[in-house]
């Protein structure tokens, strides 16, 4: 049953809309696709053409915040840390959500195959279809979400590559391939500090049966391994140099290391310091990559 629709200022119901793009979260999203566009741009940079990129980035990933939160509203009700979105606070009605995610989605398509390629258009359209109607009801089913989700989640970096070139190939597929494993580590950090309240809700997203144990724990590590080989691709494709290999194996060592320390702690605190830092991890990579490009 729909809550009902509070009577709000223009200004609530601006905040109420900027609110359903969870902005910090589609952000990252868009800082990731930049990135491979950056990365896959082999001559001066435009950066008009940058900027509408990351619009389109922006507003593809906000439609398919807002289908996550449409399916989730009435779950969102039962957590403290999602009740008071737009939907279940009744500061946007479901009609609302569906009108201007449609047409974020619409302006993001038309910009994506209008300015740039079909490549990063379908691409795009596949990560709006996995996250927002196919990694989303898996969230009550089990950890089988997470792996699901790491695939939309993966894109972006790709689909900036592919805006750039509108070409396949191990570039991308190694960017990809990063953000996918990075995301293990990042979302099952995540899940083991937030567990309770996903508990209400019905997620099951831990990878072991036992929840907050030894055997998640031990499972995290063993993703965040494979990132330590990863990270010297990119030099050996000769995408960047020798410096941003050894800044990110520097920074795969430290993050493996948390995994070590939540396995011999296997608490909230210590995986609440993973999650940290899994939110350090990527984004300085990808600019140690960056940095070495330019």
């Amino acid at each position: 049953m729909e809550v009902a629709i509070k009577e709000i200022t223009f200004k609530e119901k601006v905040r109420a809309y900027f609110d359903l793009t969870k902005f910090r979260l589609s952000m990252t999203v868009v800082f990731s696709s930049v990135v491979g566009f950056i990365m896959g741009n082999q001559g001066q940079l435009d950066y008009k053409m940058l900027c509408l990129f990351g619009f389109a980035a922006f507003l593809t990933t906000a439609a398919a915040n807002i289908v996550n939160q449409i399916i989730e509203k009435d779950l969102d009700k039962d957590m403290s840390r999602t009740e008071g979105r737009p939907l279940p606070s009744g500061r946007l009605s479901v009609k609302e959500a569906i009108i201007f995610g449609a047409i974020s989605l619409l302006i993001a398509f038309l910009i994506l195959g209008g300015l740039f390629n079909m490549k990063a258009l379908l691409i795009s359209a596949l990560s709006f279809v996995l996250y927002g109607f196919v990694y989303t009801p898996l969230k009550r089913v089990g950890p089988i979400a997470v792996a699901v989700g790491a695939i939309p989640g993966a894109f972006p970096p790709m689909i900036g590559w592919l805006a750039a070139t509108n070409s396949f190939g191990l570039e991308p597929g190694i960017l990809f391939a990063i953000q996918f494993f990075w995301q293990f580590p990042h979302f099952w950090a995540i899940a083991w500090v937030l567990d309770d309240d996903y508990k209400k809700a019905g997620f099951k997203l831990l990878p072991s049966k036992g929840g907050r144990d030894l055997n998640s724990a031990i499972q995290i590590m063993m993703y965040t391994v494979v990132l330590l080989p990863l990270c010297w691709v990119p030099f050996y494709l000769e995408m960047t140099g020798l410096h941003s290999a050894m800044f990110a194996m520097l920074l795969g060592t430290l993050f493996l290391i948390q995994t070590f320390h939540l396995m011999r702690k296997v608490d909230k605190k210590a995986a609440l310091q993973l999650m940290f830092g899994s939110f350090v991890y990527l984004p300085f990579v990808q600019i140690a990559y960056l940095i070495d490009k330019l």
